[in-house]
C-alpha cells in the first residue's frame, strides 16, 4: 500500500459544506492482497475531507482504538498505513455520493453505494466485513445484502458524537470482535 495510490485528488468540488451540497467519497479503498478484513464506514467526516484522510476528526477514536489493540502507532498518515496494512485491515466506506449538511449519518441523502462488489472480487481474501456503525451496516444491508455473502460484524461507533460507551468499553468489544476474525 502506498499513499499516493490510495488517496484520490481532493481538488474537486467534492467537499462538504453548510448547507446540503452534493459530495463525492475523496479516498481510495485501502487495501491490499493481504488484507483479512474490511472495515467500512458510511462516508466521511466534514473533518476527514478537510484532513484528506479517514477518521480524521481530532476526537473520533477510530486511529486509538486501533492502535491500542494492535500495540502500534497511529498518528501519522504513514503511521496509520502501516497499522492497517501489518493488521491485514482493508478502509473503506460504503457511500460513494451523497448529499449532506453536516457530518451525522442521519443527514445523509440521495445516496449511491461504492463497488462493494468489484473491490471484494478483487481482493478475494476479504474474510469477513466489519461496519463503524449501524448507518454503514444499514447502508450495506440495503445494497449489498443479497450479493455479499461474508460474515459481518457491528462494531461500536468510534465517532465522538456516540458518547453512549466509555472508550474502555469501545475498545473492549472492537478486540473482542477483531479477536474473532484475525490473530492478535
Amino acid at each position: 500500500m502506498t499513499t499516493s495510490s490510495m488517496l484520490k485528488s481532493n481538488n474537486s468540488s467534492t467537499s462538504l459544506t453548510a448547507g446540503t451540497t452534493p459530495a463525492v467519497h475523496p479516498f481510495d479503498p485501502i487495501i491490499d492482497e493481504n488484507s483479512k478484513i474490511l472495515i467500512l464506514g458510511s462516508f466521511p467526516s466534514i473533518k476527514s475531507f478537510e484532513n484528506n484522510f479517514y477518521y480524521a476528526h481530532p476526537r473520533n477514536q477510530f486511529w486509538p482504538i486501533l492502535s491500542a489493540i494492535f500495540k502500534k502507532p497511529a498518528n501519522s498518515l504513514e503511521e496509520r498505513l502501516e497499522l492497517l496494512r501489518t493488521s491485514n485491515i482493508a478502509l473503506w466506506d460504503v457511500i460513494e455520493s451523497c448529499e449532506r449538511k453536516n457530518s451525522a449519518d442521519s443527514n445523509l441523502k440521495k445516496s449511491k453505494p461504492n463497488d462493494i462488489e468489484s473491490l471484494l472480487k478483487n481482493f478475494p481474501n476479504i474474510e469477513a466485513i466489519l461496519f463503524t456503525g449501524r448507518k454503514a451496516e444499514q447502508l450495506f444491508k440495503k445494497h449489498f445484502s443479497k450479493s455479499i455473502e461474508l460474515p459481518t460484524s457491528l462494531l461500536p461507533s468510534p465517532s465522538p458524537a456516540y458518547a453512549a460507551l466509555s472508550f474502555e468499553v469501545k475498545l473492549k468489544r472492537w478486540n473482542d470482535i477483531l479477536t474473532n476474525y484475525l490473530s492478535i
